[in-house]
Formats: structure tokens, C-alpha cells, sequence
């Protein structure tokens, strides 16, 4: 059966008033989190104690075939290098 994509489509959800639209949507104020700008440290998330949690990342050194970028300061593949600068190297991206 063939689809005819340009007729104006019926759905359920035209009936629903905007009021009931807004009753949907969350209240921006009941989420709001105490925090004190005086001492970042003190931010908590809700329900979640990370306190005893150990994080421990690897750095890897640059790699031969890698640069970083002056411009984004992102590391990139030399495939990505689009020319070189007094500066430094530059991407394809931040070139664009």
C-alpha cells in the first residue's frame, strides 16, 4: 500500500489541551540544589556517596603519529593536520 508522506497526518496528542501540556512538564524550582559558591567542594549529587571512590586514570604520552591542536587544544591524528602555523599545528576542523 503506497504512503502518501505529504498529507497532514492525524494524531491524538492535537486534542491535549496546552494546559494539560504544561502540567507534563517538570517544575524547573523543585529541582533546585543547594550550593555554596563559597566552597565548590561542598556539591553533592542526590542519592549517590562517591566519597570511598578511587579514580585512577592512565595518561598516555603523545604518540608519534599524534598533534595537538593550538586552536581547540584537542589531540588529533596527523590525518587531521591541515597545515602548520608559526604557532603550531592546526586541525581540519578549526581550519574550516
Amino acid at each position: 500500500m503506497a504512503t502518501d508522506y505529504d498529507a497532514p497526518r492525524k494524531n491524538d496528542d492535537e486534542s491535549e489541551s496546552i494546559e494539560a501540556l504544561k502540567e507534563r512538564v517538570p517544575d524547573k524550582s523543585a529541582a533546585v540544589i543547594d550550593e555554596d559558591p563559597d566552597n565548590p567542594g561542598s556539591f553533592e549529587l542526590q542519592g549517590a556517596d562517591l566519597s570511598d571512590l578511587d579514580l585512577d586514570v592512565v595518561v598516555l604520552p603523545p604518540q608519534a603519529d599524534e598533534f595537538t591542536c593550538v586552536s581547540c587544544f584537542l589531540v588529533k591524528h596527523r590525518s587531521q593536520l591541515d597545515h602548520e602555523t608559526k604557532l603550531g599545528p592546526i586541525c581540519m576542523e578549526c581550519a574550516a
